[in-house]
Order: structure tokens, then sequence, then C-alpha cells
């Protein structure tokens, strides 16, 4: 018979529909490194650019995201309740491998972990290394550093009220046009104008069926990630692109706290194309910060970085 392909168990990558899983399988090599397979989707409702012809580069981001939850439950014992801290996540995506073909994108991937911390049978935080594939060639690289925390520890990190309490949702204020940033729908966007350049306010949809698939008690990092990204558009005047984004998750970003994003230009770590600083404050506190560099004004037929 056959081998039959299906989705990692959506538990242990923390997502609530099969739909958001794009893991499909997980063998350990030797030591600490692992062989894995996944599949994009043809056309997802979020992680394809505006017009449907290519993998949206923030794919990658998730991705790298969903293996080091999957490493963790399911290679390095951590139970299933456990909360992660994300603390960094660098990714870069080879541009002209996000064409979108006749069939789901087939991945395959290869991570590394290092800096491996035990705690008992529990490993309480590691680094990642991470490379993706697609047909043998490069799709996109990247890194992050997770910490795992059980319950009890979570909820003395954020205090037991903070965790039981469902925040309500608030009135969501009026976003910036969705071609200003690279997306086709309202929903999409999570800054709204300040009237200041370069300066905007994180107000995301909590009932994004992406970015908010799953409850929490405080912003995921993707949105924060998706802000980044959104910023350097609205900076730019036009749709930016990224090959390469690096975020440092400080604290956590709250939702009953304005949080203030702020893009500057930065040098570029690559040539001929435009680098871009973003970070995120609330109550004069930086919660994030990122730096991204890509291509401005490309909106089809990306062309490869340099």
């Amino acid at each position: 018979m056959p081998r039959l392909t299906t989705t990692v168990p959506r538990e242990y990558v923390h997502r609530a529909g099969h739909a958001e899983v794009f893991l499909t399988g997980c063998r350990r090599l030797e030591g600490d490194r692992f062989a894995l397979t996944g599949q994009w989707p043809r056309a997802h409702t979020f992680f394809t650019d505006a017009d449907g012809t290519r993998h949206d580069p923030t794919q990658a981001a998730e991705t790298i995201r969903q293996v080091g939850l999957l490493l963790a439950h399911s290679e390095f014992g951590v139970p299933l309740g456990h909360q992660f801290l994300l603390r960094d996540m660098e990714y870069s995506v080879s541009l002209d491998e996000l064409e979108i073909g006749a069939g789901p994108s087939e991945l395959t991937l290869q991570a590394v972990c290092t800096d491996v911390k035990w705690r008992g049978e529990r490993v309480t935080q590691f680094a990642m290394a991470i490379t993706i594939e697609r047909d043998g060639r490069h799709v996109a690289d990247g890194s992050g550093h997770f910490s795992c925390l059980a319950p009890a520890a979570y909820r003395r990190l954020r205090g037991a009220e903070r965790v039981a309490a469902e925040a309500t949702p608030k009135p969501r204020f009026l976003t910036l046009e969705p071609q200003r940033v690279g997306r086709s729908g309202h929903a999409d966007v999570v800054l709204a104008p300040t009237g200041r350049p370069g300066h905007w306010l994180l107000s995301p949809d909590r009932g994004h069926p992406v970015l908010f698939e799953h409850g929490g008690d405080h912003v995921p990092g993707m949105v924060l990630i998706e802000a980044a990204r959104q910023a350097a558009c609205g900076l730019q005047g036009d749709v930016f692109v990224p090959v390469r984004v690096a975020t440092q998750f400080h604290r956590y970003t709250e939702f009953d706290t304005p949080c203030w994003i702020d893009a500057v230009t930065a040098p570029s770590t690559l040539p001929g194309l435009t680098g871009v600083h973003v970070t995120g404050h609330q109550e004069g506190e930086e919660v994030f910060s990122a730096r991204l560099t890509g291509h401005c004004g490309v909106r089809t037929g990306y062309r490869a970085a340099s």
C-alpha cells in the first residue's frame, strides 16, 4: 500500500484548523537534526500575494514557527498545554521560488536544534536553524529561539487573572487602505493611521481567521511580523516585498494598551534593496523590533535578490 500523506497533529503546531497546518511529517536524523516535509496550499486566504500568483514571504515565518512547536512537543517531550515564548525569529526567502504552480507546493525541510536546555525530562528552551526547499531548490531559511513554560509558571509570569480572562475585543480604528500595505482586503490590514508619517497604531481584526486562528492573552508574534511588513509598505508609499526579516520580541504585547508602530529607512544588508527598521512601543516600552530588507514597488514578477 502506498504511503498516504496527512498533516501533523494540529495540536502540535497550536492551530485550531487542519487547513492552517503546513507540516506533513517529521523524523529525527541524528542527534538534534530533523528532516521534515510540508505543503503550502495553492490559494491560501492570507499567505498569498495580492494577485494570487505567489506565496507570501511571511508564510515562511509561519512555517518556521510551526516547526519549532512541532519539535518541542513531538521530539523534546513538551506536554500540550505548555506555553511558548518566541524570543526572536529571522528568515529569508528566494522570491523566484515562491511562484504558485499547478498544485500545492511540496516542501522538504531540515532543522537543527542547538542550545537545548533540559529540566528533568522536559526541554525548557532551544534554538533552531531551518532550511526549506521545493523540488531541490532553496525557498527559505531561518532561525528562532523558543522558551517553554509550564502552565503554573506561565500563570505566575502573566498573572492568573490575565491568563483566565478572555480579553474583550475593542472597536477597531479605521485602518489603512489595503493596497497601501500590499493586502487585498480590509480585514488583513493591521495598522491604523495617526496623521504622522512613519507612525501608526496597531489595530488588527481580532476575528481574523488566520492571525487570530486560536485564542491567547496577548498579541501573537505573527501579527507583529505582519505589522512590520505593512509598516515598511506604509513608509515607502508602495508595496514592500521582504526577502529578509529579523525580529526580536522584547516583552508581551498586550491587547488592552495601545501599541504604536514606527518605521524608518535603514541601511540595506543586500545590494540594490531597501532596508527598513520597525519598532513597536507600549507605554513607552519597546515590545518588539524588526529589520526588513526587500524590494520596493514590486507588485508582480518578483525579481530575485541580488
